[in-house]
């Protein structure tokens, strides 16, 4: 039996900056930021949005009444919680208007746990294979106004269903799933910022990678030349190059070069959006499918790493009409509106955070279909338009 990814949504905010924009008003050269870091716009979360309105959106792409009455499960994996107790997963549940006899929760570990989301879900399918399983991986990535990783902040939610006989991708049965306990970044109960030693978790996630591909290959005997193309996690682009590269180790064949002009293709969104956290590997997947030269047959790698630390490679195999099941990511971000850097810095300032504080936000100037309307008795208030 075939488990996989049925349907994938992606979903961001309305409003973003130029990162060209941001370099200047940093006094920083903008070729640090497009080419060093490679990323060009970021998306910008105003107060209204959070991974409640974000989760849901994307997932309201994928949802049908049918769809909706085979859901047994809805999983959110996040680094970004709204509480430390109650799962968003319980949230978006009610925005949707799910049935109540659907199981919510919420997974942890940076941003790895959006992956296991999609393995967890695979067993519940296996299980029950007339049900489908929701998994949205949500996160609005904060680093600080003005601070070094600053330009690797990014917000969004990609929305996948997990099911039998998928249209999208079948998941291939063996994976590899790796973790040690290290300190390369983490974000303490208190703070709504991550802290991160970068040079040091760019060494640990190239050495996931190797590590957990190469016993991948060991127990498939599988090569590189079996793949169309590698899905990594970017929390900047630049990261997956530093990857690949690191396995091809200057190689200049057929598989090399189209390995790198599927990664190419596969950066195209995230450069327009920033870092997703949980949601980065699949919103690069979804970039290669429309991006990249994909067909039906294809075997895809994906790489999965999360901060602290926990990676994992796996692989699935394209499915016939998959194009007809991806919600349009291009058109999206086209019809964003950019704002400028002191827009940017006002909106980063008024998001609720851990303020206890009752709160009501304006949002009229939010066409988003789900919004965060404030804070009352110490409960975030959410509405749908």
């Amino acid at each position: 039996m075939k488990i996989g990814i049925d349907k994938m949504a992606f979903a961001s905010t309305d409003q973003y900056i130029d990162l060209t924009e941001l370099a200047e008003k940093r006094g920083v050269d903008p070729n640090k930021y497009t080419i060093g870091i490679g990323q060009d716009r970021q998306a910008v979360v105003p107060p209204t949005q959070d991974i409640v309105t974000l989760g849901a959106r994307a997932a309201q792409k994928l949802l049908t009444p049918e769809i909706a009455r085979q859901l047994s499960t809805v999983i959110v994996a996040t680094e970004s919680g709204i509480d430390n107790s109650k799962a968003s997963a319980i949230y978006i549940k009610h925005l949707l208007g799910l049935d109540d006899y659907v199981r919510t929760v919420e997974l942890k570990e940076a941003c790895y746990s959006g992956t296991a989301a999609v393995q967890f879900a695979r067993g519940l399918v296996a299980l029950n294979p007339q049900e489908s399983v929701l998994v949205i991986a949500a996160d609005i990535a904060r680093y600080g106004l003005n601070t070094p990783g600053e330009v690797t902040q990014g917000a969004g939610a990609v929305a996948m269903l997990i099911s039998a006989n998928p249209h999208v991708l079948a998941i291939e049965p063996t994976s590899v799933a790796y973790s040690r306990d290290v300190m390369d970044f983490w974000r303490p109960l208190y703070a709504t910022e991550a802290l991160v030693d970068g040079k040091y978790s760019t060494n640990v996630y190239i050495d996931f990678f190797k590590n957990t591909l190469a016993r991948y290959q060991q127990r498939t005997g599988r090569r590189l030349a079996d793949f169309a193309g590698i899905a990594f996690h970017l929390p900047f682009t630049k990261m997956g190059k530093k990857a690949l590269e690191a396995v091809l180790q200057g190689r200049n064949d057929e598989v090399a070069n189209r390995l790198r002009a599927q990664l190419t293709a596969s950066q195209t969104y995230s450069r327009q959006v920033g870092n997703l956290y949980t949601g980065a590997l699949y919103l690069s997947l979804m970039s290669l499918l429309q991006n990249g030269q994909v067909t039906p047959g294809d075997r895809l790698g994906l790489f999965s790493y999360g901060s602290g630390a926990e990676g994992e490679f796996y692989s699935g195999i394209v499915q016939p009409g998959f194009a007809n099941y991806l919600s349009d990511v291009a058109h999206d971000l086209a019809g964003r509106r950019q704002v400028t850097v002191a827009e940017y810095e006002q909106l980063f300032n008024g998001q609720l955070g851990m303020r206890e504080d009752d709160v009501q936000f304006d949002t009229q100037a939010d066409g988003a279909p789900f919004v965060l309307t404030g804070q009352k008795d110490h409960q975030r208030i959410y509405q749908r338009q």
